[in-house]
């Protein structure tokens, strides 16, 4: 696979209020040929978008509202994503296990790990 094209079209979900942080984040995806559907800004919005993609970044709490109903969603239609929080220790609600990566976040560990859940 090409580097360039690592996710070959398919659309993630980007739901993150942190500016610095999802500017670097959707550079980065759309340089490795990801459809970016984002940053999305709320719970609302995002659960709009978790049938149409392939999988999603997920903010624990955006725009004051925690992001944990579009999380079962996306586990309804097996779709992965990772979660990101500024909490060192997000307490997710059973049975949500998708990775947690703490803000500041490295971009290329949160990449790394979707590009490993869709070839599953």
């Amino acid at each position: 696979m090409n580097e360039n094209n690592a996710f070959g079209g398919r659309r993630v979900l980007v739901v993150e209020d942190d500016v610095l942080l999802v500017a670097d984040l959707i550079d980065q995806l759309q340089a490795l040929g990801a459809d970016v559907v984002g940053p999305v800004l709320s719970v609302e919005d995002a659960l709009a978008h978790t049938n149409d993609i392939a999988a999603a970044v997920l903010d624990v709490s955006v725009g004051g509202e925690m992001i944990f109903p579009v999380a079962e969603e996306l586990d309804r239609h097996r779709i992965p994503y990772v979660f990101t929080t500024g909490y060192r220790d997000a307490d997710l609600p059973e049975p949500l296990t998708a990775p947690v990566f703490t803000k500041p976040i490295h971009v290329a560990g949160v990449i790394f790990q979707l590009q490993m859940a869709l070839v599953r």
